[in-house]
């Protein structure tokens, strides 16, 4: 066998152990709380983006690898809490005026979210400020002296106001991607331990001015059990790594900069909200056909579910595949 052949028989070899043994630590090692079986492992651990995430935690900093980092590591993030009256004024204004349910409203290119869709149905809405690289027209408008604010911290990939309304939960799951560590400060919350956060097993109560910083790749869920509303901005920001794995964040942040959604008429569209607003017609009628036919339903759900994650895999392939190039031209 040619020596090239054998180093990328070797190097396959490679990538199945590594998807193998990242599948693995996920589903059974990673964190305190585990998942209740494989089957929701499959459902809201998002399989297909494990290898590349366990990459992006192995080459993350020493403050980045546990559920909860310290704030007092990122201490750019104080300039957020600093300037939280200012921030929560706009966010007040934006739910007097109904910005918030208009986002949800059916229909509308702002319902289109692919990444927080599943969030609609339990309550959850937001209005997006700034998104990987993308500043929303809207926000200008309506709330430009958070973009102001935001500006001045270079590493947030994107922010958005977070609603969570009285009686709202969220339940239990892990955000697919790992390009990120999540941003939660307290705008306008009950100031109550029965409105809070879960992640890995770990409670925090959200509170005016309050802030926290997790990594939202692990288990977590939310719930608001009181009698009042809760509003939050909730940032992205750049997961510190070395210089490997800011290269290899480069695949996700492209991915990311696709899932911009619209808050208004006017506002941007990603691909991704362009792609699922089309689909829209036929994933209703494929709920429809729930009602009538289970057994039908089920085989054309998996059939989206798969093409989806064949398109995926692909994607990550080809990012691989690169890597792999760039790194044999060295």
């Amino acid at each position: 066998m040619p020596a090239s052949a054998t180093l990328i028989t070797i190097g396959f070899i490679a990538i199945a152990i590594h998807i193998a043994a990242s599948l693995f630590y996920v589903y059974r090692l990673r964190g305190d709380v585990r998942f209740e079986s494989f089957s929701e492992y499959l459902r809201k651990g998002w399989p297909i983006f494990t290898p590349l995430n366990c990459l992006l935690y192995m080459f993350s900093e020493s403050r980045a690898r546990v559920a909860l980092p310290q704030l007092k590591n990122f201490s750019e993030l104080e300039t957020l809490r600093e300037n939280w009256p200012i921030i929560r004024k706009e966010a007040v204004e934006l739910y007097k005026h109904g910005y918030f349910d208009s986002t949800t409203k059916a229909g509308s290119n702002a319902s289109f979210d692919i990444g927080f869709r599943t969030f609609f149905k339990y309550g959850w809405s937001k209005f997006y400020v700034t998104w990987y690289g993308h500043t929303h027209e809207s926000a200008k408008l309506l709330c430009p002296e958070t973009v102001e604010v935001l500006k001045r911290v270079p590493t947030i990939n994107g922010a958005m106001f977070s609603l969570l309304p009285a009686g709202g939960q969220l339940t239990r799951h892990m955000d697919p991607v790992a390009c990120s560590l999540r941003y939660h400060l307290g705008l306008m919350t009950p100031n109550s331990e029965r409105c809070f956060l879960n992640v890995d097993g770990q409670t925090y109560a959200w509170s005016d001015g309050g802030a926290l910083l997790f990594d939202e790749t692990y288990l977590h869920y939310a719930r608001n059990d009181s009698d009042q509303d809760r509003i939050i901005l909730m940032c992205d920001v750049n997961r510190p790594m070395n210089f490997l794995g800011a290269f290899l964040n480069l695949l996700y942040k492209g991915l990311m900069r696709m899932t911009v959604v619209p808050n208004l008429d006017g506002d941007k569209r990603g691909l991704s909200n362009i792609v699922f607003s089309s689909l829209s017609p036929i994933l209703g009628k494929t709920k429809a056909l729930k009602q009538s036919n289970v057994f039908l339903y089920k085989v054309v759900k998996y059939a989206v579910n798969l093409t989806l994650a064949a398109v995926v895999a692909g994607v990550i392939y080809c990012g691989f595949r690169l890597i792999t190039f760039l790194l044999g031209t060295l």
